[in-house]
């Protein structure tokens, strides 16, 4: 873990680029409250039943969030390097998740607890910016996974995904991005190899 707290400092920096634009004393704030954690491929990082209390953000790795409908597992996200997730409901009510985030690879992780990115808010405005830039992104990300199996044939899903998410694509197993893009694993199968004879 020694190589995650070095880079504590760039990660700080990386979400100051991102959402907000930050003094060196609101870096060094932001920075004390970035919690680096590690997980292995297949590792679980939340469980229904538990509450999440943090924001997250992907230095480097892939994870999937998913739940489970009448037995089946559901992939709701796919999160990528230098991309943030949370189960937004369950960290804004405070109540036991239904959402299981699972490490797709070897993932490196800064947590941002919720409570302690709040009180910091209240005295630092751009820090402030960054929570309201950070929630903002969440919102349309929901909004746009929405729209895309709501509004899209399974080819524009998929061409959709290849533009937005190149590297998820290519590193995710397609098991997950079918469940991702509401299609069956054959549907998927047969709409890449049609795009592929598009191209």
């Amino acid at each position: 873990m020694k190589d995650l707290v070095i880079a504590t400092r760039d990660v700080a920096r990386e979400l100051a680029r991102k959402y907000s634009t930050m003094t060196h004393d609101e870096l060094d704030v932001l920075e004390s409250i970035l919690e680096p954690m590690k997980f292995s491929k297949g590792e679980m990082i939340l469980r229904e039943g538990e509450v999440c209390r943090h924001i997250y953000y992907i230095e480097k790795g892939l994870v999937r969030q998913f739940y489970f409908k009448h037995d089946r597992p559901i992939t709701e996200h796919l999160g990528e390097d230098h991309t943030i997730f949370m189960c937004i409901e369950s960290l804004f009510k405070e109540e036991p998740t239904h959402i299981e985030v699972e490490a797709l690879e070897p993932t490196y992780i800064f947590a941002i607890p919720k409570k302690r990115l709040e009180e910091v808010a209240i005295r630092n405005v751009n820090i402030q910016m960054l929570y309201r830039k950070i929630l903002e992104e969440s919102l349309i990300q929901s909004q746009v996974h929405a729209d895309l199996v709501r509004f899209e044939t399974a080819q524009a899903r998929y061409k959709m995904m290849c533009k937005r998410w190149p590297q998820v694509v290519l590193r995710a197993p397609l098991v997950y991005i079918a469940s991702y893009l509401q299609m069956t694993p054959e549907t998927l199968s047969r709409v890449r190899s049609s795009t592929m004879l598009d191209d």
